[in-house]
Formats: C-alpha cells, structure tokens, sequence
C-alpha cells in the first residue's frame, strides 16, 4: 500500500511505523487521581499494532493543578508506579507513550478543590460562565505561583520519563489553564503575563523551555486549540495571530537546535461548545500553522479514512491524531490499512467509572470469528 498513512516516520527519538496516534482521552477512570488495574489493558489494547504512538489521557502535574477527582496525576509516588505499569504494558508491543501533562485553571470542579484546601484559580478572575452570577471568581495566579506551575511541570514529566514514558504532551489546549492565558476573554492581566500577544504567550512558552531543558526538546510535544470554544473560550480577530506568534517561537526554537517532537492541533472543523453532545463548526483554519512550522505537525478532529490518507499524502510530516473511534475501535489502525468498518462508539460510557466501554470494544479478528 503506497499511502504515506501507514509508512515509517522518524518523531522526536521514536521510530513511528504508520501516522495514526492515539489522541488523548480523558476517561474519568482513575480513582483518587491514580490509573487503575484495567488501563494496562486498555492501553495495551490500542497499542498493539508495533509501532503505534499513544497519548495518555490528561494527566494532572500537581494536585495543585487538580479539580476532578477521577483523572490521573503524576505527583506521587503511588501513581508513577501505576503509570509504569501501564507504560510497560504499551512498550511490550513496541509501541510508543507520551505523558499529556495538564493543569485545568478554571475549568475546575471548585468543590474537588475546596475538599482538598486547595485554591481556584486561572490567568484573571473571569468566571467560566459570564451569564451565571453564582459561577466561581478564579484567583488570578500571582508571577510567584506562575513559575512554581512551570517547576511542576518539570517534575511532573520527571516523573513520566522515571516511569518509563517515552516523553510528553503540554495541554495547552480546550481551555485548561495554559489555554486561559493565551486567549483575551480569560487572560485580562496587566503583568508580564497578560496585555499583548508576547505577554500572554509568556506561560506556555516558559513551560516549554523548561521542559527542553529537563528532558530534551525532542521528547516534547504541545497541543493547541486556536477555535476552542469549550470551557467557555472564544476566538477573535487576534486568534490567528496569537497562535501565529507560539508556533513562530516553537519554530525559532527549532531552528536554534531545540525542535520539538510536534505540535499537536485540534481543527477548526471540530470543536465542542458547552459539552460533547454539542459539536459545532467553528470558523477559520489551521492552514497559517504549515507557513510557520517546518516541523511534524499532528492534526485532530473529525478525520475519517479517506481525509487522513488525503492529508498524509499531502504533508509528509502530517500525523492523524484519533480519538472517539480509537475508544471504540482498539485495532483502528489495521483496520483502515484493511479497509475494515470501525466499531461504533458509545458516548454514554466515555466518561463513566466502570469497565463497559472501556477494555470491552472487540478486535476485528473477535468479531469474524463469532460471524
């Protein structure tokens, strides 16, 4: 098969045997913030094709960074242990893990935080929703706690590589923290983190650098969303510009010997408003990243077989992030290189602590046998 889908390609220190990567996905399936005995599995199940990159579910650095009790951390001992359990799992297939590091800001359960005395916080103190008067006031994070986020961020993919990760993910991203301080209706600071596109970039950019410092920029990658209108975002006539400005310093960086991974975006054709039963098509296009970053350049949202075979011939540096149907469907990868209908998915058990929908989606080979 000639497609350039399913061909070799080289990304940051991995040697990658097709272009589909497992995007990250958010479960809800890890009680007290430590994955659980079924992700070995799970993961284990979506890497088996050798060669495949995957992208673990957002992982908080920090319980500071926290607010949902039944995501996965990586700040404690207890759940580097667990994650390394789950990354032997998909490095016995030969296959590939990077860590999604993540801090939520605003877009917090306020009540996980208060169990835990811990502070809600954000870039200023714009509520998530505007049109709801009892909607929590986030504390805008002072320069000081500013950069004790970046020092987590360090140790928190530390942490990933010392369990045995093959590198990490920054979720700057969907309107989590980082994500507050590079868009204007969330970040109304008047510090060197906020008021201009440079200053509002400075957070994301700080964690990018201290990240290549600790573990070597070639085992980093940053997902961005410039048309997220999730967790109460919004975009302008400065967005592209905004994005423009990230992407162009990722690029000096790369030039300068310090070229990431890749950067990882979410289209504009695929966004979510409020929650994921309300998809809508968001305006504008992801066309100005190619112009800036010489880089692999990883695409997410709404692909189907044909779209990711079109835009892998088209860039050879393109990786096609799945999501949804990587939940429903553990050998996607065979089976768009066999031309094989996926498994429908089941939104209603996404997010739901317990096994169906989870390590339950059968095989390919599973079901011609029952046939």
């Amino acid at each position: 098969m000639s497609e350039n889908l399913f061909k070799h390609i080289k990304v940051g220190r991995m040697d990658l045997q097709h272009r589909v990567t497992m995007a990250p996905l958010t479960r809800m399936r890890a009680p007290n913030n430590t994955v659980a005995d079924l992700h070995p599995l799970y993961y284990s199940q979506r890497s088996s094709r050798p060669g495949t990159l995957i992208i673990t579910e957002a992982t908080f650095i920090s319980e500071a960074a926290s607010g949902y009790p039944l995501a996965p951390g990586i700040w404690r001992q207890d759940q580097i242990d667990a994650w390394k359990k789950v990354f032997d799992a998909i490095h016995a297939n030969k296959s590939y893990v990077y860590v999604q590091l993540w801090a939520l800001g605003r877009a917090a359960f306020k009540s996980d935080l208060d169990s835990r005395g811990l502070p809600y916080v954000s870039a200023s103190d714009v509520p998530e929703s505007t049109n709801n008067p009892d909607a929590p006031v986030p504390k805008p994070l002072t320069v000081d706690e500013i950069k004790e986020y970046v020092k987590n961020y360090v140790q928190a993919a530390k942490n990933a590589i010392e369990a045995g990760a093959d590198g990490v993910e920054i979720h700057s991203a969907n309107g989590y923290l980082l994500d507050q301080f590079l868009h204007e209706n969330t970040n109304k600071r008047t510090d060197q983190y906020g008021g201009s596109i440079e200053n509002r970039a400075r957070f994301t950019l700080e964690v990018v650098d201290a990240l290549t410092e600790a573990i070597g920029a070639d085992r980093v990658g940053i997902r961005l969303s410039p048309w997220n209108l999730f967790n109460s975002m919004e975009y302008n006539s400065n967005i592209v510009a905004q994005f423009a400005y990230v992407i162009g310093e990722l690029q000096k960086r790369a030039e300068a010997g310090k070229e990431l991974a890749y950067i990882h975006l979410i289209e504009p054709r695929w966004t979510i408003q409020g929650n994921l039963n309300n998809v809508i098509t968001a305006d504008g296009s992801n066309d100005f990243v190619r112009a800036i970053w010489k880089g692999i350049f990883m695409r997410a949202g709404g692909y189907d077989r044909e779209l990711a075979i079109k835009h892998t011939n088209e860039d050879d540096k393109v990786l096609i992030a799945m999501g949804r149907y990587f939940i429903s469907t553990p050998d996607l990868v065979n089976r768009w290189e066999q031309n094989i209908e996926l498994n429908p998915y089941n939104r209603a058990t996404f997010y739901t602590p317990r096994n169906p929908g989870y390590t339950d989606y059968p095989f390919a080979n599973e079901l011609k046998s029952k046939a």
